[in-house]
């Protein structure tokens, strides 16, 4: 039976090749990147509301490192976020404000919400892990969500996953995997985050407050997307 990840035999054959690959790198000083990345605009009607949105410096600095098959890796996740949260928020909310930290945000005047995103989890596994062509990624973030006086409401779970060819080489793989896990993410949000009885509030033009609290769990566990294998016919 064929595996989702491509044929068994093929994948057999391709593993001393990705072997040798990531021994290379271990001598070559490892791997960075920079997944830079911004949502395309998306078609949807932006919330009438005014939320702030707080990027504070340990999610613009973000970094993940670590240690495998003796080679370093590291994914510098910051930069492609602030972009991706200035564009996910921007597209949901009518008017928004950004800030650096939650002190200046708590200071603003007239904002019915702060939203307050972290990267909580950022994993991955090689075409080599996987046995196949592919590469894949999951995200897991948490949203605070906030009154304007900076008091906790409610806190969203937000998971993202993505996958990749390996044919982009080491860097563009997991490069694509991560935008992919991004954008998967940030539709999520993009589609259910209207559902919420906390946005229902925002609408309707009143602020959100402690007494707002409840269960919202804006997420769907789902499998990890796999791009189609190329037709070798065309």
């Amino acid at each position: 039976m064929q595996s989702i990840f491509g044929h068994p035999r093929h994948a057999y054959l391709r593993q001393p090749l990705a072997i040798a690959a990531l021994l290379l790198l271990a001598a070559c000083g490892g791997v960075k990147v920079r997944p830079d990345y911004e949502l395309p605009k998306p078609l949807m009607q932006p919330m009438a509301a005014r939320a702030g949105l707080v990027l504070d410096e340990s999610l613009r600095r973000y970094v993940h490192e670590e240690t495998r098959a003796g080679g370093n890796w590291k994914i510098d996740l910051g930069p492609g976020h602030e972009k991706l949260f200035r564009s996910m928020f921007g597209a949901s909310f009518q008017t928004l404000e950004v800030f650096n930290d939650l002190e200046t945000a708590r200071a603003a005047t007239g904002l019915q919400a702060i939203f307050e995103p972290s990267i909580e989890q950022f994993s991955f596994v090689t075409a080599r892990e996987t046995a196949s062509s592919y590469w894949a990624v999951t995200l897991r973030y948490r949203i605070e969500v906030l009154d304007p006086a900076g008091g906790q409401v409610d806190a969203l779970t937000l998971n993202g996953y993505g996958s990749a060819l390996g044919t982009r080489g080491t860097e563009g793989s997991l490069i694509a995997a991560t935008h992919s896990a991004m954008r998967d993410a940030a539709s999520k949000f993009l589609v259910q985050m209207p559902r919420q009885s906390l946005a229902q509030k925002l609408v309707a033009g009143q602020p959100l407050s402690s007494a707002d609290r409840a269960v919202v769990k804006v997420d769907i566990v789902e499998a990890v997307p796999i791009e189609p294998e190329p037709n070798p016919a065309g």
